[in-house]
């Protein structure tokens, strides 16, 4: 168990206190977004969990429920930190071109970075699963990234940042097939350098106004 009471006979009262924080949480928590975003869900055991966040089965299971939980809480603390990069950009700049050019510079930095590992958990951590909940929580994520890029998109159509005659569904979708192709290719080994140089083509083909 990971907090607790225990019982002490204080001067007969049997008042209680409380049992010290056997591991940092967060920390856990950390070491196994690192173990799924490596090894993706299905190739991760609970006995892999168990042994990178070095706590054991029960405080494990008390702290953060199953395996599916635990990724589950992963999932969200990956898109809040390493996978935030999209959406602050969407938020900070000022049309959607140079959101999504942004978007993808920062994936190439963020993808080949050697402090964690490469590419991006929501695209890769489905690879080979079997848990149709899991596919589709993933699934769900990716969709929803591609429809913020579509609204993001008509918005500017809408205001004449764009040609009247952009097709921003097909847009958008072409930008999350680069940036998960970008995630691919970094786990294949391409250099930062490199997937670069692949978004600057991909902000090519984008229509002027």
């Amino acid at each position: 168990m990971v907090t607790g009471q225990d019982t002490q006979a204080k001067g007969g009262t049997g008042r209680t206190r409380g049992r010290p924080r056997s591991f940092d949480r967060a920390t856990a928590l950390e070491k196994a977004l690192m173990a799924f975003w490596e090894n993706g869900y299905e190739a991760t055991s609970v006995s892999d969990l168990t042994r990178v966040m070095g706590i054991g089965a029960p405080s494990l299971y008390a702290a953060f429920g199953d395996k599916q939980t635990l990724f589950d809480e992963v999932v969200r603390v990956y898109a809040g930190t390493h996978g935030a990069f999209g959406d602050r950009a969407l938020a900070e700049e000022p049309t959607a071109r140079a959101a999504i050019a942004r978007m993808l510079r920062e994936a190439a930095a963020e993808y080949t970075d050697p402090a964690h590992p490469h590419g991006c958990l929501i695209v890769h951590a489905a690879t080979n699963c079997t848990n149709p909940e899991v596919e589709a929580v993933l699934r769900d994520r990716r969709n929803a990234n591609i429809a913020a890029l579509e609204t993001r998109i008509r918005t500017d159509v809408a205001a004449g940042l764009l040609p009247a005659g952009t097709d921003a569904a097909v847009l958008a979708r072409h930008a999350g097939a680069v940036i998960q192709g970008m995630s691919q290719q970094a786990r294949d080994g391409a250099r930062r350098e490199e997937l670069e140089a692949l978004a600057e083509i991909a902000m090519a083909v984008w229509p002027h106004d």
